[in-house]
């Protein structure tokens, strides 16, 4: 079903992380607006709603509305400005997020053409950890993987074995 290309990679490591953790009985908001993977965890039999485009940095009530024991965020803290306050808002007792590493020899994504599409953050491991725990997360488990890219160069091959994506399964502890 997943090419061993991107996104197929990053796709099929993640919907099987997913699956390790999470029953499909759960419901389940996906923070960011309906895309290819919150299709896929639908195709999956998850009980799947996305939030709507919100600014989830000024506008907390989808948040606060909707009934949901699980939250997942694949790749969306990285372009919020106060990701702490949305960790600590957040209703349900799971968390499932993936984040994209800061990799040393590239500098942090920003879009050209598109003012909303840019990394305010680019974590390393150990900050996203923190700000888990600060927010009042427990880990309970965690992946790293590589995005190799079919391009020739130095990077391209830096990023063939440079773990990319820094995947967690969390649980609330207060």
């Amino acid at each position: 079903m997943y090419e061993n290309t991107f996104p197929n990679k990053r796709y099929k490591h993640t919907i099987e992380f997913l699956e390790k953790h999470i029953s499909k009985d759960t419901d389940i908001l996906d923070l960011g607006v309906e895309n290819p993977f919150s299709k896929i965890m639908k195709e999956r039999g998850f009980n799947v709603k996305n939030t709507t485009g919100e600014d989830l940095d000024t506008n907390h009530d989808t948040l606060l509305n909707e009934n949901y024991t699980v939250t997942t965020a694949f790749e969306i803290f990285e372009h919020l400005l106060a990701p702490l306050e949305i960790l600590k808002t957040l209703k349900g007792n799971q968390l499932v997020v993936s984040i994209p590493l800061r990799l040393w020899f590239s500098s942090a994504y920003r879009s050209k053409t598109d003012k909303w599409d840019r990394h305010y953050h680019e974590f390393e491991d150990w900050q996203f950890d923190w700000l888990l725990e600060k927010a009042g997360w427990q880990i309970v488990a965690r992946e790293k993987f590589t995005n190799p890219v079919k391009k020739i160069g130095v990077r391209p091959l830096l990023r063939a074995f440079t773990p990319r994506y820094y995947l967690i399964y969390a649980k609330r502890i207060h």
